[in-house]
């Protein structure tokens, strides 16, 4: 196995595994690694990276992601201890670090009493993914809440805020996906004076729901498939009879179709294959191609 090696100055690693970073824990080693906790952190890893100009990406906290076993070329900049957020329970207003964890903001907003984020608390991503892909559950998304996002360039490093209406949001897509931006903060528009303990039990009332329609205790991305509305992905791939289908050590799950499980030392190839083989079957069956939600890097399009 590669032995990780730290650059001192910006706390970079090399040839570090990345299924330690992603929630399938799947994934080979990335020729570099960071993990920014602040802002003039993650501008000097970039700076480094344009210097020497090495192609960088973001993976977020490794949810919703499928990273390709032979590993990824040049930096990967992990953003899970990236966090830190303030709630203002007068006037509702969220502003948290594009790596916070969105389960635990939707706490702190129940606490405070703020209205909006009851949805999110199963959500196992962060905020900064969630703005980029137009997270969504229970019929709301975070669109709906969306005030505005800080950004930087990639290129040039420059700073700047996006407004909500300039995002162009739809279901789970918005301009940051398509856009050079990598996104450093949220600043989201709650609704305030809500009694707290009735918003509190909504949303643990959501988690247990949640967690007991969803394969929690194996590794996952999250749903794989986007739902071609008002038709539910899950419920086409369960009708082809591949609920519990697995190749190699992944799983359809057998709690939630749309979900692949790591069930035993799977590679990123295996799901690949597996992600394959649904969209097939359901074309066949149902005349529709799914769509996935993951996104995937390191592969061809031959992949």
């Amino acid at each position: 196995m590669l032995q990780p090696k730290k650059l001192n100055e910006l706390n970079l690693l090399s040839d570090e595994y990345l299924s330690n970073y992603t929630t399938w824990r799947v994934g080979g080693a990335a020729e570099w690694l960071a993990e920014p906790t602040t802002i003039e952190e993650l501008r000097k890893i970039i700076a480094w990276a344009n210097l020497k100009k090495i192609n960088y990406r973001v993976i977020g906290a490794g949810s919703n992601l499928l990273i390709h076993d032979s590993g990824l070329k040049g930096l990967s900049i992990c953003m899970r201890r990236f966090h830190g957020s303030k709630l203002n329970q007068n006037d509702g207003e969220i502003e948290a670090l594009a790596g916070e964890a969105i389960p635990t903001l939707a706490r702190r907003a129940a606490k405070l009493g703020l209205h909006g984020l009851e949805w999110a608390v199963g959500i196992p991503g962060t905020i900064g993914g969630a703005a980029v892909m137009n997270a969504g559950a229970q019929g709301s998304c975070i669109a709906n809440w969306m005030k505005s996002v800080k950004v930087i360039s990639k290129n040039e490093s420059k700073i700047f805020e996006i407004k909500r209406e300039e995002l162009c949001y739809s279901y789970r897509n918005s301009l940051l996906q398509q856009e050079n931006l990598l996104v450093l903060s949220v600043k989201l528009q709650l609704e305030p004076g809500h009694d707290s303990i009735k918003i509190t039990k909504i949303t643990n009332e959501n988690l247990a729901h949640r967690i007991n329609t969803q394969p929690y205790k194996l590794p996952s991305c999250g749903s794989v498939f986007r739902n071609p509305e008002p038709l539910k992905a899950g419920k086409l791939i369960e009708d082809v009879g591949l609920k519990g289908y697995r190749i190699g050590g992944a799983e359809v799950s057998t709690t939630h179709a749309n979900f692949i499980v790591n069930k035993d030392n799977a590679t990123a190839s295996d799901i690949q294959t597996l992600i394959k083989l649904i969209q097939i079957k359901v074309k066949k069956h149902h005349g529709l191609m799914l769509q996935t939600e993951v996104k995937k890097l390191g592969f061809t399009v031959k992949d």
